[in-house]
């Protein structure tokens, strides 16, 4: 398993790849793609993340000391969104994702390269996360 700080560093070389915000938007999108389903029973309005524009669902498991997060959106930018923070965080400890310095989003430019509202969206989900992993961190 990597660390947070590994999955970021190959989360912005990936980045690093394309030339233009069109190819990073796509690859984002396919992130999307790619994100395992949540289970429907999962996709109720306790889950839905407060701030953002689209609808998104996340939902957070605890075992065997890591939390497992799932995800989705009714938008596909914000599922590709959702799909690389789950990427990142999803499978760490709790007090790692409590304390997780999310660099990777400022170092390949995603919050400049989105509206306001999806830039709020994101800092929603960031601290939905992190909710989660604070709550589960007292379990542990």
């Amino acid at each position: 398993m990597h660390t947070i700080k590994e999955i970021q560093k190959e989360i912005i070389e990936d980045f690093a790849m394309f030339e233009d915000w069109i190819q990073k938007y796509e690859y984002l999108i396919d992130l999307g793609k790619e994100l395992a389903p949540i289970d429907q029973k999962y996709k109720i309005s306790e889950n839905l993340i407060k701030g953002c524009q689209s609808r998104v669902w996340l939902h957070a498991e605890y075992a065997e000391g890591k939390i497992i997060y799932t995800a989705d959106s009714d938008a596909i930018m914000t599922k590709g969104i959702v799909a690389i923070l789950i990427n990142v965080l999803s499978g760490q400890n709790p007090s790692e994702i409590a304390t997780a310095k999310l660099d990777f989003i400022n170092e390949i430019g995603l919050k400049e390269q989105l509206s306001p509202t999806r830039a709020n969206g994101l800092v929603s989900m960031i601290k939905q996360m992190k909710l989660y992993a604070i709550a589960f961190s007292k379990q542990q």
